[in-house]
């Protein structure tokens, strides 16, 4: 990855925490959109197009349909670059957000392949996380479809 897409990104997100934890809406805003901006920018560059990015905007993005569709280019863009890493990490997250809008059949597609992406690395933490998922929502998923 571009060190410097890396730096930017890191210090965006680190503002970004910052200022939802101080409540200060205005410069959250402002910094939210000087990312999304990056993400825009970088978009047809193929060396600077990373999943990184728009994962990252994702999750700021308050409204979660709107995360969803960013975080699909986050994993269409992990998926270009064969990131399996990006491909699990997004993948958690997609399900996660599709189980909180209660599209549940998308978190549960989206949580079992997560789960056999986390297989291909080596991240046990989210593996143990995406385990969790799976159980929860193959439950539900059970008792809805009985």
């Amino acid at each position: 990855m571009n060190t410097n897409l890396y730096k930017q990104v890191h210090r965006l997100a680190i503002e970004l925490l910052k200022f939802d934890d101080a409540g200060n809406d205005a410069k959250f805003t402002d910094s939210y959109k000087r990312l999304k901006q990056l993400c825009e920018d970088n978009a047809d560059d193929n060396h600077k197009n990373h999943p990184v990015q728009w994962e990252t905007l994702a999750d700021f993005t308050e409204d979660l349909n709107e995360a969803l569709v960013i975080y699909q280019q986050a994993l269409d863009c992990a998926i270009r670059r064969e990131a399996v890493d990006y491909q699990a990490s997004i993948s958690f997250s997609m399900a996660q957000l599709f189980n909180e809008t209660e599209q549940f059949d998308d978190a549960f597609e989206k949580a079992q392949s997560a789960k056999t992406l986390c297989e291909q690395v080596d991240d046990s933490e989210l593996l143990r996380e995406v385990i969790a998922l799976n159980k929860q929502l193959s439950n539900a998923h059970k008792k809805r479809n009985a």
